[in-house]
């Protein structure tokens, strides 16, 4: 019996896909390891994963201007449960979009190949 290929990139497209979402260094190395060949199982979490850091970090520079405590702290805790929810997407073997942004990151990050 032969694999399915949606099984099979899904595993070829794993490690890629778990790479992007340790950290920003992460998901840009990620985007270079999935150049050739491309996957897109690793193409789809790669943009999941980049525009999580990407929000984080843009809202935490945002934030750190006007310093409020339990803003960050709502800050943290929104990005750490979008993160678990992706990362278990990722283990899974899911394509699961992150809620609220996940169809938005898709269509902003275009340039991720």
């Amino acid at each position: 019996m032969t694999p399915n290929s949606s099984d099979d990139t899904i595993a070829k497209g794993k490690t890629t896909a778990i790479v992007a979402y340790l950290t920003i260094v992460g998901a840009i190395i990620a985007i270079f390891m999935n150049s050739e060949p491309k996957n897109e199982f690793a193409r789809f979490h790669t943009r999941q994963a980049f525009g999580l850091h990407l929000m984080f970090h843009g809202f935490a520079l945002f934030s750190s201007v006007w310093y409020n405590q339990y803003a960050l702290f709502g800050l943290y805790l929104c990005y750490f449960i979008l993160w678990i929810y992706g990362f278990l997407g990722v283990l899974g073997n899911k394509k699961q979009l992150v809620p609220a942004l996940g169809p938005y990151f898709q269509k902003w990050f275009t340039f991720i190949s």
